[in-house]
């Protein structure tokens, strides 16, 4: 409040009287999933002054990245009792973004020199290292972050006649190695990463691999260019009882192997919310900005659901803004704004056409979605050389498939990622301002 000096004069001092900040509370929180995720909000959370314990189920940290040849007893994924693997890597997987812009902004993912690493710019995965089991005994928490991926509970194709169909099905969550499929014909559903990728590891042994997909035009279908054992189709109509797999441009096969590449669900066996928060065709709602449920902000919360995303600086902007809520140093609006704010967003959704299951897939907003995150943790912006760095890595992409990860022209975006690499280990980032 403003307080009038007793005697005036042209030029009056004012006297202010700033409210007490509150102190940050420092709160007991349970973090599920050892993952990238898991393991960045733990980070976060810590800075913030928390007390973090991570539950994981299996017995190595992280997550999908920690790659084993152990596949399912049901390869498509559907027998509710079957072994659950929690990595759907595959023994060929290298990343489909540069290391730089793929890394921790706090760790940046720079190259190792150290035996046993792959010191590529597109690297892949390493050796799987063991760990620490969860903690399984009862325990009261005041938060729990969710943070078990997405990448295990596989969606299938619905394929009309599948039911008397003979052969072989596998969802790409239980791929490993080509050789099972050589000298096999290969149907494979899909058009994202994984069956780009596994449609040409697969093409090297295998007879024929035809592609199909609703991405798919017409002008592309017939054989794909610099391939002789590759077709792409539009998408499956029927399947039938004498093998043949008919396709909705007229042609057909009759196939060993479907192999569908179709994405997963969105699974949270653990969480029991009483319908508070629930999975609808994979939107998992209703949350405010993809991570707090209105009614139990701020003490559930879930990191990594939006995809299309460049995740792990998603990971750190969505676990930045969490700590410090939970610490009472960044507000939150009010549960009946919060809800009002989701709801405009799913009607913006329902107006653009755009289906429930592609609810948090971001693509381009990604980075306006961060930078508002990063404001509001009062963090560094995005830096504009990973943006534009993204964006060149798909053009790359979509133009030199089979050879992008090991050939570009970006070398003026590398220079400046490591300058600003060096950067922060001096701490001279910039810092956004909250709006």
């Amino acid at each position: 409040m403003a307080i009038p000096n007793p005697n005036p004069n042209p030029n009056p001092v004012l006297h202010f009287r700033l409210p007490a900040m509150p102190s940050p509370v420092s709160r007991n929180v349970a973090v599920i999933g050892a993952g990238a995720a898991g393991l960045c909000a733990a980070l976060e959370l810590r800075r913030e002054g928390h007390k973090v314990v991570i539950y994981e189920k299996e017995n190595q940290i992280g997550g999908t990245w920690a790659y084993t040849p152990e596949i399912e007893t049901d390869p498509i994924g559907l027998d509710p009792t079957r072994n659950i693997v929690q990595s759907s890597l595959y023994a060929s997987l290298r990343t489909n973004l540069p290391r730089e812009v793929m890394g921790f902004r706090v760790y940046p993912f720079v190259a190792s020199r150290k035996p046993g690493r792959d010191g590529r710019r597109f690297p892949g995965h390493g050796r799987k290292r063991s760990g620490s089991e969860g903690n399984k005994d009862d325990e009261v928490y005041d938060a729990v972050v969710v943070c078990n991926g997405h990448y295990t509970e596989p969606r299938i194709a619905e394929i009309p006649g599948i039911e008397v169909w003979p052969g072989k099905q596998i969802h790409s969550h239980n791929y490993r190695v080509p050789d099972p499929f050589h000298d096999q014909i290969v149907v494979v559903i899909g058009s994202a990463a994984s069956a780009d990728d596994i449609s040409r590891d697969i093409s090297k042994v295998a007879k024929e691999v035809h592609i199909t997909s609703r991405s798919i035009e017409t002008g592309q279908l017939g054989k794909l260019s610099g391939h002789d054992n590759i077709w792409l189709h539009s998408m499956i109509n029927s399947v039938h009882k004498d093998g043949k797999v008919a396709f909705q441009d007229g042609t057909q096969v009759r196939a060993d192997v479907i192999l569908h590449c179709t994405g997963y669900k969105f699974h949270f066996p653990f969480l029991e919310t009483n319908g508070i928060v629930s999975v609808d065709d994979n939107r998992v709602g209703p949350l405010y900005k993809h991570i707090f449920p209105p009614a139990l902000a701020p003490w559930l919360s879930f990191i990594g659901l939006p995809w299309k995303v460049v995740p792990f600086p998603l990971f750190e902007f969505q676990s930045k803004w969490i700590a410090g809520v939970l610490s009472g140093r960044i507000p939150l609006p009010s549960k009946e704004e919060m809800m009002k704010d989701t709801e405009a967003f799913y009607s913006s959704l329902e107006a653009s056409g755009i289906p429930y299951r592609y609810t948090h897939r971001l693509g381009a907003d990604q980075f306006e979605y961060d930078d508002w995150l990063a404001a509001k943790s009062g963090s560094p912006l995005t830096e504009e050389w990973r943006k534009e760095m993204y964006f060149v890595s798909g053009r790359r992409k979509r133009s030199m498939p089979e050879m992008y990860r090991d050939q570009w022209d970006d070398e003026d975006l590398i220079s400046q990622a490591y300058e600003d690499f060096k950067q922060l280990s001096n701490g001279r980032l910039r810092i956004a301002t909250a709006p």
